[in-house]
């Protein structure tokens, strides 16, 4: 019987698909699954954001370092161009939304839904828009200057950022520090009502790709539920911020010594213009003001670099010497063609220092008005950090271009800067002598000065960002809503009194350029993770701040594990493969500054800390 069912199934299927008409559909291949079907979609987006992404890199750097009404014309089309195929890409891959898929192909849709820090609507006119205000903001951006005596005046009385900044740097007149802060803030007034209309396009770019706003579309690029970022960042910040709060103490001391306490009272918010930066975010500036006298001698690298007369593109050399000592590549000789290493007498450009790979391949260049200073010594490494990344996961898939996360593409260069120890540095042969053990407090207070004096703005940037994206802040409140997160966090406060006709938010590049900004809080917790790890990989013992990889092959090879990897992997399997843990910690920063900390215990005690 079974066979005779089986031969009268077969004559009946035979005759069904007996007529020509059917034919074809019987004889045509079943349809694809969805996972091969997202596979395809997947591998065809790539290429066409690929091109897209290239074409958007190069206009950037041309419109960054050529500043004009032309090339912010040039930029902002290009850009449009990108977002609107990320928008139109991340929209049409909503249907795999329930779909069983290979990790590979989820992951790669989760980087294309967030690969981008503002998307506009699925709108022509929305998307120009967008990338209109993107450009400008940029442009005003690098183009700002205060002119002190009259804005009517010729250019040469007025001052550029770098300028301004070199000035908060070294004067220690409250009258000029207090001008020029208040001077480079004029610059952003005109700013705040583009940036409310960027707000409200880039909400409603990323509500349409299915996030709360977009705030939420950039805490999900961390492959965890959007409020589950927040919560990793308050227990990172609870971890150092008793470091911190034992640094602003010292430091508020010692400014009141100076200043007087009129000035700087010793139990309030410190004035922000005081602090050596535009931004009060790092502090190495006032090194020489809050160093006690008797804690030893430190090295200064600025005046080494100038006894050596050590010239920018030199700068650069020594950094590409170190990633050479760990076994990497030399930079490719386009590198030194075409990267941007001083500011040009004879236009404007961008000088905020970044990196750039404008073929996603090995076109990397780096962009930096570079002064022969410790601090931009450091930068340099930080730069060239990134530079060694991309060049790094080149070999992946476009989508998997990138860092683990944001954070590890800023902490990679700066693990390697932890390394200018003064051992190195007599290495290298800038520095004749290393100082003893007694100069260790002054060189952990320059570095804490720098990397635990901006945790906490590091991490307010966004905070701010997200209350703005997320409609508790609205525009009328900007620069209220921005202060009372500096002093909260920060223990900062505006010199004079700020109104809403201010944009303070502004005064800072990454806001009107739109960088998200959480990447270096982050940055600044992983780079010591990674500095202990490929000091234990180079087998080198000793304090944590003494160790230097240089010339370290194993710690060369344990980084590039990591950084082959790109964003192929989520980023705890990325953190395991170099470090062992697959979880963020500061455990090694505190580590790192111990010495300091129990010095800092010691140098306050009776003393009023907190505000």
């Amino acid at each position: 019987m079974a066979v005779k069912r089986l031969a009268s199934s077969a004559r009946r299927f035979g005759a069904a698909c007996g007529g020509a008409a059917l034919m074809a559909a019987c004889s045509a291949p079943a349809p694809p699954s969805p996972a091969a079907e997202a596979d395809a979609f997947v591998r065809a987006a790539e290429t066409r954001l690929l091109d897209l992404r290239i074409a958007a890199e190069r206009s950037s750097w041309v419109h960054q370092n050529f500043i004009s009404n032309e090339t912010t014309t040039l930029a902002a089309a290009a850009n449009a161009e990108l977002m609107g195929a990320t928008a139109e890409l991340a929209a049409a891959a909503a249907r795999f939304g329930g779909a069983a898929l290979p990790e590979v192909v989820a992951r790669k849709l989760l980087l294309l839904r967030t690969s981008l820090a503002a998307v506009a609507p699925a709108d022509d006119l929305l998307q120009q828009e967008l990338a209109g205000i993107l450009a400008d903001m940029e442009a005003a951006y690098g183009l700002g200057v205060y002119c002190p005596d009259d804005p009517g005046s010729d250019d040469d009385a007025c001052l550029d950022l770098p300028a301004l900044e070199r000035i908060l740097a070294e004067s220690r007149d409250t009258d000029t520090l207090n001008d020029v802060w208040a001077g480079w803030r004029a610059v952003a007034v005109p700013l705040r009502p583009r940036y409310a209309r960027f707000v409200e396009i880039a909400n409603a770019g990323a509500v349409e790709l299915g996030f709360a706003d977009a705030g939420a579309m950039w805490r999900s690029a961390y492959g965890m539920p959007p409020d589950q970022l927040g919560r990793e960042l308050d227990r990172l910040w609870t971890q150092v911020r008793p470091l911190y709060e034992s640094l602003h103490c010292l430091v508020r001391a010692e400014l009141g010594e100076t200043y007087g306490t009129a000035i700087v009272p010793p139990d309030e918010p410190i004035p922000a213009h005081l602090l050596g930066n535009m931004w009060a975010q790092q502090w190495g500036h006032l090194a020489d003001l809050v160093t006690p006298r008797g804690a030893g001698a430190g090295i200064d690298l600025t005046r080494e670099l100038a006894r050596d007369r050590v010239a920018p593109v030199e700068m650069v050399r020594y950094g590409e010497r170190f990633f050479s000592s760990l076994g990497f590549d030399p930079l490719p000789d386009t590198f030194w063609e075409r990267s941007l290493f001083v500011q040009p007498p004879d236009r404007d450009v961008v000088c905020h220092a970044s990196a750039w790979n404008l073929d996603y391949d090995e076109d990397v260049r780096i962009k930096m008005c570079i002064e022969p200073t410790g601090e931009h010594f450091a930068t340099i490494h930080h730069e060239l950090g990134h530079t060694y990344y991309q060049r790094a996961y080149r070999q992946q898939d476009p989508l998997f271009r990138t860092g683990a996360h944001d954070g590890f593409h800023e902490g990679i260069g700066d693990a390697v800067a932890l390394s200018i120890t003064p051992e190195y540095l007599v290495e290298v042969g800038l520095l004749g002598r290393a100082p003893d053990e007694a100069g260790d407090i002054p060189f952990l207070l320059r570095q804490a000065l720098d990397k635990v004096a901006f945790l906490p703005f590091g991490l307010l940037v966004d905070q701010w960002r997200w209350q703005v994206f997320g409609g508790e802040v609205t525009p009328t409140q900007y620069t209220e809503a921005w202060w009372r997160l500096r002093e909260a966090y920060q223990g900062v406060r505006a010199p004079a009194p700020r109104g809403e006709a201010d944009f303070d938010p502004g005064a800072k590049y990454h806001v009107p350029a739109n960088v998200p900004y959480a990447r270096y809080f982050l940055a600044h917790i992983l780079q010591f993770q990674f500095h202990r790890a490929l000091c234990e990989a180079a087998g080198v013992d000793g304090p944590l701040h003494r160790c230097s990889i240089h010339g370290s092959r194993r710690a060369g090879q344990r980084l590039g594990v990591l950084l082959r990897m790109g964003a192929s992997r989520p980023w705890p399997e990325a953190l395991e493969a170099l470090t062992g843990t697959r979880e963020m910690d500061a455990a090694a920063l505190l580590d790192y500054f111990a010495p300091l900390s129990r010095w800092l215990d010691e140098q306050n005690d009776g003393r009023t800390c907190g505000w």
